[in-house]
């Protein structure tokens, strides 16, 4: 008897403290450096990043030291974002039949490091997404998160690289903003009934022609921009002007003006910059009577999101009012197609997500493949445009001999381009302006885009029961390239009258 207690002990004993040790191995002491202690200067964390995009051609998170992470984390306000699952494609909520029990384990790692409680590190956790933002101010925590098999990644949320380029005198992006409104050039548009005017670049890609067989009638567009202007009436009250009837304009507002992150009041669906009102104009203003612009797909509905300041998504605000509007629509049924002319220079986590989601939803997404400036005329197709579950459109000249637009970004991620910038003249593409009664230009890989969502939604208006991948072989079938692929403007312009026969 007694040697069956002993026998009984000692396995108990075995297991302590195998599980002792197992611990011990999980929970590996961190030791800093003394040379990791002091975080970079935005300037310092700014070159690791430029060198990436210089020799890379990308930057990912993923791939920097911890050290370099938590010192963005640092000058981002202390935020972090954090994508978790049981494995790297494991994003969905729905699908991860354990998503509460690894944000809970990976909070207490939090709370353990940083000594505080739930309630001053948890800003928000994703309701469709395996997403939870939090606040994190010590580099062992970090290192620590990083150790756990259930991060998907772990990512600044608010550092501004644009904003540390500007803080180095060098000349920032331009934001993509104006109320401007312009005489129209009489070569820069044509006539057509009720009394509408049919931009130049129309023409260019057979898309009158496209009007004797469809409309885009019966197909919804979801446009991710600055929101459409209370002030034009052609995209609001009178969206049913002329020849466009029965349809619908939807308009949302997910982005938070505030530098606060536990902010949730959105400022609104208006849009107070100009660029989102020209998108929406361009992809499907009325085929109206009143010698104003009408867009592509003239009798498609609308969905659109306030989901930013301007076209640099950068900073926490920005980046979760996109990710919401990514997974917003992708949860609404009757939107088929997205169409998103904003960008960023590297990739974002949490819109990486927002993006799969929708894309697993059947939508066909359209990115701007960016536009230069003074300091990114390095980078070929920028966020998220580069992504496989995204389509890349950027912009040329007008001319048989392809040339890209002034400031338009081109690479072996471009998937079509749209004529939209005059070869004589240099004048972009008429749209609706921000006021009512007025007109404007536009150009950069931003018309492209939402040009290219207009003629898709065409397509799939002729084919109701079409698929996505469907859709887009057929617009890649009219573009001049097929059957090859050009490695700097991918299909090229795309015909939009032999994609709707």
């Amino acid at each position: 008897m007694l040697k069956k207690i002993l026998k009984i002990s000692f396995l108990v004993l075995l297991t302590f403290t195998s599980c002792s040790k197992d611990e011990n191995q999980t929970e590996k002491t961190i030791v800093i450096d003394e040379s990791q202690k002091t975080p970079l200067t935005p300037a310092e964390i700014n070159a690791k990043i430029d060198e990436s995009l210089n020799t890379k051609g990308s930057f990912n998170w993923s791939e920097a030291s911890s050290h370099l992470l938590w010192s963005a984390t640092v000058n981002g306000n202390n935020i972090m974002t954090i994508g978790f699952g049981n494995s790297k494609g494991n994003f969905e909520r729905s699908k991860t039949s354990n998503s509460t029990k690894i944000q809970n384990e990976l909070l207490a790692i939090i709370t353990k490091y940083e000594a505080t409680t739930l309630d001053k590190i948890l800003i928000a956790a994703d309701a469709d997404l395996n997403v939870m933002d939090v606040i994190i101010s010590k580099q062992e925590t970090v290192i620590a998160l990083r150790q756990s098999k259930y991060i998907r990644y772990i990512e600044p949320a608010d550092y501004r690289y644009l904003t540390a380029q500007s803080a180095e005198n060098r000349s920032s992006s331009s934001s993509g903003c104006g109320y401007e409104s312009s005489t129209l050039a009489a070569a820069d548009y044509t006539t057509t009934t009720p009394n509408a005017k049919v931009p130049w670049t129309f023409t260019q890609h057979n898309i009158p022609n496209a009007w004797t067989i469809t409309s885009g009638k019966g197909i919804t567009i979801g446009i991710i921009d600055t929101g459409v202007s209370p002030n034009q009436s052609l995209l609001g009250s009178n969206f049913n002007n002329g020849l466009s009837s029965g349809r619908t304009i939807q308009k949302n507002g997910v982005y938070v003006d505030s530098i606060w992150p536990w902010s949730t009041t959105t400022d609104g669906v208006n849009d107070l910059c100009g660029h989102g009102t020209s998108m929406a104009s361009v992809a499907a203003a009325p085929r109206n009577d009143r010698g104003l612009p009408v867009g592509v797909a003239y009798n498609a509905n609308l969905v659109t999101y306030r989901a930013a300041s301007n076209v640099v998504i950068d900073g926490y605000q920005e980046q979760e009012a996109v990710k919401k509007a990514f997974t917003a629509l992708g949860n609404n049924a009757n939107v088929k197609i997205i169409s998103m002319s904003m960008g960023h220079i590297f990739s974002v986590g949490k819109i990486e997500d927002a993006i799969r989601f929708a894309y697993g939803k059947g939508k066909l997404i359209f990115c701007a493949a960016g536009t230069s400036t003074s300091f990114t005329t390095f980078v070929g197709v920028i966020f998220p445009a580069w992504m496989p579950e995204t389509v890349a459109v950027t912009g040329v000249r007008e001319g048989s001999t392809y040339q890209a637009c002034d400031d338009c970004h081109t690479g072996n991620k471009v998937e079509f381009t749209v004529a939209m910038q005059r070869a004589a003249s240099g004048n972009t593409v008429p749209v609706d302006s921000y006021y009512e009664n007025q007109a404007d230009y536009v150009g950069g890989s931003s018309v492209a885009t939402a040009t290219t969502a207009g003629i898709a939604a065409l397509v799939w208006s002729k084919n109701p029961t079409w698929t996505r991948a469907q859709v887009l072989t057929k617009m890649r079938q009219s573009a001049s390239f097929y059957p090859n692929r050009n490695a700097t403007y991918g299909y090229g312009n795309v015909n939009a009258f032999l994609a709707v026969q």
